[in-house]
């Protein structure tokens, strides 16, 4: 993100319209997108109910961890998409104002987005060690 900042606003505009259009059209990426978050709560059902509370607890909070990137996706990121879409063909756009906008906060949020995302899979990844010491024998 901080090399295309530097092109020119029309550009800018013109690549990440691209790249929102190739996101909003995969359905392998909506899939991946909300199947995560989709496969973090059964983990987290499913290893309650077996009485794995430690491993249930770890998946939970990766779950409420991406459900916060989500809400930071849904409630940020999507509208500014919107916005910079909005304007058209960057090339004929007249006001190229949305884009300076939509560098600081979509970039900021996209940062957090990150970090939350990267966050819970450390908490997946020591869930996961959590429950291999389990079936090494050593109590969660």
């Amino acid at each position: 993100m901080p090399g295309l900042a530097r092109t020119d606003d029309r550009l800018y505009a013109e690549a990440m319209q691209n790249f929102n259009q190739v996101i909003d059209t995969s359905g392998l990426f909506v899939l991946i997108f909300l199947g995560a978050l989709a496969v973090t709560v059964a983990v987290a059902v499913i290893e309650y109910r077996r009485g794995r509370r430690t491993v249930a607890l770890w998946a939970g909070v990766a779950a409420v961890l991406y459900v916060v990137a989500l809400l930071v996706t849904f409630s940020v990121n999507i509208p500014l998409n919107n916005e910079l879409a909005a304007i058209g063909d960057p090339a004929k756009a007249r006001d190229l104002s949305v884009v300076d906008k939509f560098k600081g906060v979509w970039e900021t949020t996209n940062i957090m987005r990150t970090l939350l995302c990267t966050a819970a899979l450390g908490c997946l990844a020591y869930g996961l060690r959590v429950q291999g010491r389990g079936w090494a024998g050593v109590p969660d």
